[in-house]
């Protein structure tokens, strides 16, 4: 069985061959892999936008993105709740694909962590530029007190959107030790 973060590649895959020319969010940076592996696509045109708040997250996704074309990709060094100030919306009017993975920066310091008040204003400022089809995935590693708290925020916030306009899917694993991160998938229907 697969575990989120494969899982969350398997959805990464779907939208680049849906949307090859997407524009495509990094919502939590840390060491670049995300971004990387969607860079990384033989049919990815598009753009990845990075966001973390943690200098050393973007000194490193830039070491890891240097054989990419700077055209391909926009890092901010600031919160992903910060989507709409950054991101024009007159030139990025639409987004086809996020990725969070929430937490904090592997090798890093464990106390700079996602929060589930910011991680949850950056959702809400996707989901109103998300095309038809597109997708906000988050991986969520609730093993520590803020993830714990930032999973069951999330869980209840989400439960609340309108299943007319979104489908949202959540998978956790039920019988395994230390909390192994879980997956929500929200997909625009319309």
């Amino acid at each position: 069985m697969k575990n989120a973060l494969s899982l969350s590649h398997d959805h990464l895959d779907q939208l680049i061959e849906r949307f090859p020319s997407g524009v495509f969010i990094d919502g939590t940076l840390g060491n670049g892999h995300d971004s990387h592996y969607i860079l990384s696509h033989h049919q990815f045109k598009g753009l990845v936008v990075g966001f973390d708040i943690q200098e050393e997250a973007i000194i490193q996704s830039k070491q890891r993105l240097e054989s990419f074309a700077s055209h391909q990709y926009l890092l901010f060094h600031a919160s992903h709740d910060l989507l709409d100030q950054k991101l024009d919306k007159d030139k990025f009017p639409f987004i086809h694909g996020a990725i969070f993975n929430l937490g904090y920066l592997p090798g890093g310091n464990h106390q700079i962590t996602t929060h589930y008040d910011s991680t949850y204003r950056a959702i809400q400022q996707i989901a109103t530029r998300l095309v038809p089809k597109g997708q906000i995935i988050l991986v969520i590693y609730s093993g520590h007190r803020q993830g714990a708290d930032e999973k069951h925020f999330l869980l209840d916030q989400l439960s609340t959107w309108s299943q007319g306009i979104f489908h949202i899917a959540y998978t956790d694993y039920l019988n395994q030790k230390n909390n192994p991160p879980c997956l929500i998938i929200i997909e625009k229907r319309k």
